[in-house]
């Protein structure tokens, strides 16, 4: 059985990605430091597979707390999710953005290569290729200079992978993600964003559920069909699944550079009320909305060429919106 360690296992996208390691057959250990998230995944993750993963609370930026995990485990592989993610807030704070997310990066880069452990998987983002010439956006897209200090800590994070490949025998894979929304269908996990939330769906249904007053839309002033930002929603289990894809592309030794990178969406862009309009239709539940300025850092339109990911990971989105819409509402409903 293969361990492999998930950083931010704890989190949204990694707790659901646990899952589906152990659904899998990997054995799972997790690091995570609490920031942005609750012990008591732990237990829900538990709840659903029958197996506690292991658990090391650790804050990366320590780097002899870095060291000593690798001393006391042996993994075969790394899913690297621990980050801050909120393009808002890098704007607002942005030393924080660059110390957690690339100081964290290295740290485990440096310690996976002392260990010897190869396998390595990037959470990064559809952030690094800015406003986009052409849409969808594949693969092929030039990497623009960010708009947002999270943009460029992914971007910062993808050079330093490709940088280290080159002198090392790391084998990695950048998973560039559009927008992850829902929750797994038995609603024991799911987004929940301690304090405000920074990210649309968990918006849309807080408000839904009278926990926020109103819903700000960041403008409606877009080139869009309807004024509002499109983007690419993603159901998280169809994202949590393409992580196991790409893990078996590295231990069965499948790819084709050491360093390889692939966009994680379903190919569809959705504009921002579209996704509210969306939520009330296959919910029943009203969200009370209003259109604010734009935010700092949001770009207009971004959504995926999926075909490279179809095809070399074997991997394609098998969810709809309305699911993961339906999803995250059941798991409000189950807080």
């Amino acid at each position: 059985m293969k361990k492999i360690l998930v950083t931010g296992g704890l989190g949204y996208i990694g707790s659901h990605t646990v899952v589906e390691l152990q659904e899998s057959g990997y054995e799972v250990v997790i690091i995570d430091n609490l920031s942005n998230t609750t012990i008591e995944v732990l237990d829900k993750i538990t709840s659903i597979t029958g197996i506690k993963p292991e658990f090391e609370q650790i804050d990366l930026k320590n780097k002899k707390d870095v060291h000593q995990f690798f001393k006391k485990h042996t993994v075969d592989g790394v899913i690297h999710f621990a980050a801050s993610k909120a393009v808002g807030e890098s704007v607002e704070q942005p030393l924080m953005y660059y110390e957690n997310n690339i100081t964290t990066l290295t740290y485990v880069l440096q310690e996976m290569n002392a260990a010897n452990v190869c396998n390595f998987i990037f959470s990064s983002s559809c952030t690094v290729y800015g406003q986009a010439d052409e849409l969808p956006i594949t693969e092929n897209a030039p990497t623009k200079p960010a708009e947002s200090p999270y943009g460029a800590t992914k971007k910062m994070g993808e050079i330093i992978i490709e940088d280290t490949s080159n002198v090392t025998d790391l084998r990695a894979i950048s998973l560039r993600y559009f927008n992850p929304i829902g929750a797994h269908k038995t609603a024991k996990i799911g987004e929940l964003p301690l304090g405000v939330p920074q990210n649309l769906i968990p918006y849309v249904v807080q408000t839904a559920a009278g926990i926020r007053e109103c819903l700000s839309i960041f403008g409606n002033d877009y080139d869009t069909p309807d004024g509002t930002a499109v983007r690419d929603y993603i159901h998280v289990v169809d994202l949590a699944k393409a992580h196991i894809a790409a893990l078996k592309r590295l231990l069965n030794n499948e790819n084709k550079a050491s360093c390889e990178f692939f966009n994680i969406g379903t190919g569809t862009g959705s504009s921002v009320l579209e996704v509210v309009k969306a939520f009330e239709s296959s919910t029943g539940k009203n969200v009370n909305y209003k259109i604010v300025n734009r935010r700092a850092g949001d770009i207009t339109s971004a959504y995926a060429d999926t075909l490279l990911a179809n095809r070399e990971l074997g991997w394609k989105t098998e969810l709809t919106l309305e699911d993961a819409l339906k999803s995250a509402w059941k798991w409000q409903e189950s807080l």
